[in-house]
């Protein structure tokens, strides 16, 4: 667009809330694909909520949520996203699953206190290469009208020369606007520096989805509820430059009913590739799920219908660690496969109900030398369940910490090679984790 006749198109003042709505407003979708959103918990908020229903109801929609490429894997805390566009896809429209090959190089700052470490462009596409892997286990990929697509937003953003993004784009956005931004604004208050690269990533976001809109129809950007200022600018640039139907969606940020983050967990990310975290692991921590949550995740994480989740939810006592179980299976089943869920539930119920040991459990693998010398308990445990050992030592002094099923409460043993039954050593922390310990 000729930047003299963007008069018009500049995003000034705070981000406005355009016509939207949360999910504590009653609603009454006609559409498919809001009303199994709202039914299942995933809308926090809605721009233009009465027109993209209507969208929706007429047609295919295409949406689209971005995945920045700073970790070989996804992890759960970006699980509500990847169900987010499984829901699309099942009532009938189309996702665009878009790897930030572009904005990875700037870095998100929102809900950061300081910069992202910057990757080499080697790092990135070896990110986006394991990430990708992910996404054909949650949606059909393809050339028909509704199946997924992949694409990479360093395809434009690098062809961009700077001046030619500042006149094109910049001449859009005023600073007072951008400083309303709470990713900005509370990184500020908190006397914390922001670089100027880091300021342009909203840009970037916007640009985004006027790009995709332009190239592919695309209508719709999602993701979580602290994008939203970030997709605001994204849907107002798309309607203002090229008068274009335009709408952003979020969901709520996902925390666990005791206030913890979802998707981190003592130990470390739950990744989603099984290259970072095995199958047992992974249907370890749903298998985990605090009781609270059982029923909202159920909704959430798996493709169970309301009427099934809804028995499951009623558990009480006891039994509703069988509604754990079904969550874990069916989580694990999406992310891993049938055999893998199988096989992890085989080896958790002969491990702490059967007190049999499983080839599928997890195992750390220790040089034999260090047996025959002895090595402490506190850093064997320590690094075979990746925790401090000074969390060994106070789970060793009240009774958690086990080595071949009998407790040890002195942390400072030494383990050798007499430890070994069947030829290696069973090490659990608590109730709920087993590492077996094998030498090599």
């Amino acid at each position: 667009m000729n930047p003299s006749h963007t008069g018009q198109a500049v995003l000034d003042g705070p981000p406005r809330q355009i016509e939207s709505r949360s999910m504590s407003a009653a609603s009454s979708f006609k559409s498919e694909f809001l009303r199994t959103l709202e039914a299942r918990g995933y809308i926090h908020q809605i721009t233009h909520p009465e027109e993209l229903d209507t969208a929706a109801s007429a047609g295919i929609v295409t949406a689209y949520i971005g995945f920045d490429a700073t970790a070989p894997s996804l992890h759960v805390g970006s699980l509500i996203q990847i169900m987010l566009l499984r829901r699309l896809q099942q009532a009938g429209h189309k996702p665009i699953v878009l790897m930030g090959g572009g904005t990875t190089k700037v870095g998100d700052p929102t809900g950061k206190d300081e910069s992202r470490k910057l990757l080499s462009d080697a790092d990135i596409q070896a990110n986006i290469a394991g990430i990708k892997t992910v996404f054909s286990k949650f949606l059909t990929f393809g050339d028909g009208p509704t199946d997924a697509i992949m694409v990479d937003n360093d395809v434009w953003l690098s062809k961009f020369g700077y001046v030619q993004f500042l006149r094109e784009y910049g001449v859009h956005f005023t600073v007072n606007r951008m400083l309303a931004f709470d990713s900005v604004k509370l990184r500020l208050e908190r006397e914390q520096p922001m670089t100027f690269l880091e300021f342009n990533y909203m840009l970037m976001q916007a640009v985004d989805f006027l790009e995709l809109n332009r190239a592919h129809g695309c209508v719709l950007q999602m993701g979580g509820s602290d994008q939203w200022g970030n997709i605001l600018n994204g849907v107002e640039l798309t309607r203002r430059v090229d008068q274009k139907s335009a709408f952003g969606l979020t969901t709520p940020l996902l925390a666990t009913a005791s206030g913890a983050k979802m998707g981190k967990t003592a130990a470390g990310a739950v990744w989603l590739n099984a290259e970072q975290l095995s199958p047992y692991d992974y249907w370890q921590f749903w298998r985990n799920t605090e009781d609270a949550d059982v029923g909202r995740f159920l909704k959430l994480f798996t493709d169970l219908p309301l009427d099934r989740i809804a028995e499951l939810e009623a558990l009480e006592g006891a039994q509703i660690n069988e509604a754990k179980k079904v969550l874990a299976d069916e989580a694990t089943r999406m992310a891993h496969g049938e055999e893998e869920a199988r096989k992890a539930r085989d080896a958790a119920e002969k491990a702490f109900e059967q007190g049999a040991l499983s080839a599928d459990l997890p195992t750390y693998e220790l040089q034999a030398e260090f047996l025959k010398e002895g090595i402490i308990l506190a850093a064997l445990a320590g690094d075979a369940f990746s925790q401090s050992r000074g969390e060994i030592r106070r789970l060793a002094q009240g009774g958690g910490l086990r080595v071949n099923d009998t407790a040890i409460g002195d942390a400072n043993v030494r383990i050798t090679e007499a430890d070994l039954v069947d030829g290696v050593i069973k090490l659990s922390a608590g109730k709920k984790k087993i590492v077996l310990v094998k030498p090599v």
